[in-house]
């Protein structure tokens, strides 16, 4: 009967130690073997909680001469080496899948790229491909064929860019693009874009960026934009070559309100 209450004043304890989150210790080991826990049992205690324990050669001995068995030494071992290899895994980017581009919450809050479509360059009467021809000097007009985006977006609209390596969202330039009957156009220079001639409406739109994981910003746009418009974002390089892996493409969508 005394052993019976010995070993039910030991589970007590050590049900009050991990409920308290502390971790086990070699006087924990030694207690529950002196008070003739199964083998099994204290493995399986060792696997299962928190663990820290003194493995140097004397401690090691000391255990073994109170009688701790090899396996329960081994599952000691293996406990004190799983916190450290989890340590040495490196922490999880909520956007690490996210490939470079720009994004919109949909209506469940799920983030989804916008499509991209190709942009042709015409200056002087004669269309160009960019992806084919490179950067023309001057100024030219950024021409995309179809005269709406098969992208529809609504206020509350909320953008994300996951920008290059070494590269921001600023590097993105949003563009107010105008219809035409079949296609779509904005006015642009090397470098950038300006304001179309004649005073028209500015083809570009600012917004400022915050930082919010390893190459990824959310956007809050300053300008406000038009009902039932064409927008498009640039990705780097599109009117500056010096950009690679990303020439030729934009980022469109048609904003209802």
């Amino acid at each position: 009967m005394r052993k019976l209450a010995l070993i039910a004043t030991v589970l007590a304890s050590l049900s009050l130690t991990v409920f308290a989150q502390e971790p086990l210790t070699n006087a924990s080991i030694e207690k529950m073997t002196k008070a003739g826990l199964g083998e099994s049992v204290v493995v399986s205690m060792v696997q299962n909680q928190p663990g820290k324990y003194d493995l140097s050669p004397d401690a090691i001995i000391a255990l073994k001469t109170e009688g701790v068995s090899e396996k329960v030494l081994a599952a000691m071992a293996a406990r004190n080496a799983a916190p450290a290899s989890a340590a040495a895994k490196p922490a999880t980017d909520a956007y690490d899948d996210f490939e470079p581009g720009v994004y919109f919450k949909n209506k469940d809050g799920v983030w989804t790229l916008v499509p991209t479509e190709p942009v042709n360059w015409k200056t002087g009467g004669v269309l160009k491909s960019f992806a084919s021809q490179g950067i023309v000097k001057g100024d030219v007009n950024g021409h995309l064929n179809g005269k709406d985006s098969q992208t529809k977006l609504v206020t509350p609209l909320e953008i994300l860019i996951k920008a290059p390596e070494g590269m921001e969202a600023t590097d993105y330039q949003l563009v107010h693009l105008h219809v035409n009957s079949d296609n779509r156009e904005f006015r642009t220079k090397t470098g950038g874009v300006f304001h179309s001639s004649g005073g028209a409406t500015r083809d570009n739109v600012l917004f400022e960026q915050t930082r919010v994981g390893k190459h990824v910003y959310t956007l809050t746009i300053k300008d406000k934009l038009a009902t039932n418009s064409e927008y498009a974002f640039l990705a780097p390089g599109l009117t500056n070559s010096t950009a690679s892996g990303s020439t030729g493409k934009a980022y469109t969508f048609h904003f209802l309100e």
